[in-house]
């Protein structure tokens, strides 16, 4: 808590006493999600999952702290600055203690970090029985000094598990694979590439009868020699797919049929700004990914639209923050990754991009034509006479380059942005771009 103001100090404090009030009344089960990446994903297909069999609560919005998870254990939302909803927020809690009903079996907890000890405070407080570990990876570096402090902050989660509990690990990741030996709790591995108790084989995307336009995704699941069919109809992500893996098993130990599994993920979606398929302008697909950006996430969308069917491909990439000392490397990995793939238009938004794209022309060899601007507003103003008919447009890029409003611009009917889009709220759109 060093460096934060008194009032948030205070406000942390009572909310955590409030959450422990209501988990010792309660006694739901928790199911803790953390990541580099793919933990709202995991945490929306947990909940498709359970959802079916039990009363279920997850984090909304971006309740995934301090002040978030909490608030997410109480059943209240933020009273931001306002004092007033901050004591409506008091005494809903306290009417919720006296008359129970209706309070969640299993709450469906994601778990972020910025800084070290945050995954040690969450779950003092809030202790999973069930823990689901999606990724490590070079994101949120710039208050960790290595991946492996990430790594060991990320772990506080599944090492805190009870040894009748379950951690749910994906065992493609080198460092996730080294950390499961370590674990007293049961495990369940899942993944693509390795082998797994759970995992994905024969990914395919589903198109249009005339097999043109995509729809979806379907694998066959491989659970220790049983195969079922998943169809994900809204879902186009390969990566997305590990979030589903991560869902079974939790569902296994929650003792659902995996054939009900199956049905209830068939109408799964991605949730908004995270590979989210769009309409566009001029007959155009939208691949928006304008939630938040990593070296890690940036190339596995490169990866999946790359290989999505199109006859022209687009890729707009904004910068990405947060990596700390890992920014120029990151940015440049990013920046061959594209130049080096079947990508016919590239727009680059930001200095950092910029820069990296810059260092990699001075090496020469290179003379694909790439289109710059320091703004996502200013690329919004031109995007349009840059995009052709049926094109592919993947947008991605860091929560603080706001490329959802270069998305907002493509979109065929922009009026349903709000039903489509991430930082769609009032005081957001208010909220100007700033360089950094």
């Amino acid at each position: 808590m060093e460096g934060k103001p008194k009032k948030i100090i205070f406000l942390e404090k009572m909310l955590r006493f409030m959450a422990v009030a209501t988990l010792k009344m309660r006694k739901p089960k928790v199911v803790g999600i953390t990541g580099s990446v793919g933990k709202t994903s995991a945490k929306e297909a947990i909940f498709r999952v359970l959802e079916g069999s039990f009363k279920v609560r997850k984090n909304e919005e971006n309740y995934n702290n301090e002040i978030g998870v909490p608030l997410t254990i109480i059943g209240a939302k933020s009273g931001e600055k306002n004092i007033f909803k901050w004591l409506w927020v008091g005494i809903r809690w306290i009417f919720n203690l006296i008359f129970p009903f209706g309070y969640p079996k299993i709450l469906i907890l994601e778990m972020a970090i910025d800084r070290p000890g945050d995954m040690k405070y969450l779950t003092s407080f809030a202790r999973p029985e069930v823990g689901v570990l999606t990724d490590i990876s070079a994101s949120h570096l710039e208050f960790f000094d290595s991946l492996n402090s990430i790594a060991g902050e990320k772990s506080v989660l599944l090492k805190s598990l009870p040894e009748n509990g379950l951690a749910v690990v994906n065992v493609d990741n080198e460092i996730i694979r080294k950390i499961k030996n370590k674990l007293r709790s049961r495990t369940v591995d899942f993944g693509i590439e390795n082998e797994a108790k759970i995992r994905a084989t024969d990914i395919k995307f589903i198109y249009d009868e005339e097999e043109k336009n995509i729809e979806g995704l379907s694998f066959k699941l491989n659970q220790e020699g049983n195969f079922v069919p998943i169809r994900l109809y809204h879902i186009i992500a390969r990566h997305h797919v590990y979030a589903v893996l991560a869902a079974v098993a939790v569902g296994n130990y929650f003792k659902i049929n995996l054939i009900d599994m199956a049905k209830s993920l068939e109408n799964l979606k991605p949730p908004r700004g995270r590979m989210t398929p769009i309409e566009g302008i001029k007959g155009s697909l939208v691949v928006d990914d304008s939630y938040n950006a990593s070296p890690v996430s940036a190339i596995a969308a490169l990866n999946t639209v790359e290989k999505i069917r199109a006859f022209r491909r687009v890729a707009i990439l904004g910068d990405m923050m947060e990596l700390g000392e890992e920014s120029e490397t990151g940015h440049e990995r990013v920046a061959r990754e594209v130049l080096s793939r079947n990508f016919d238009a590239l727009v680059m938004v930001g200095a950092r991009m910029k820069r990296a794209v810059e260092r990699i022309y001075a090496e020469g060899n290179l003379n694909k034509k790439i289109i710059f601007f320091e703004s996502p507003d200013e690329a919004a103003e031109k995007i349009g006479e840059i995009i052709k008919e049926k094109d592919l447009i993947l947008v991605k890029g860091s929560q603080a380059m706001r490329m959802e409003k270069i998305t907002e611009k493509l979109m065929k009917d922009p009026e349903r942005s709000k039903d489509y889009l991430c930082r769609q709220s009032e005081k957001w759109k208010k909220k100007k771009f700033i360089k950094t």
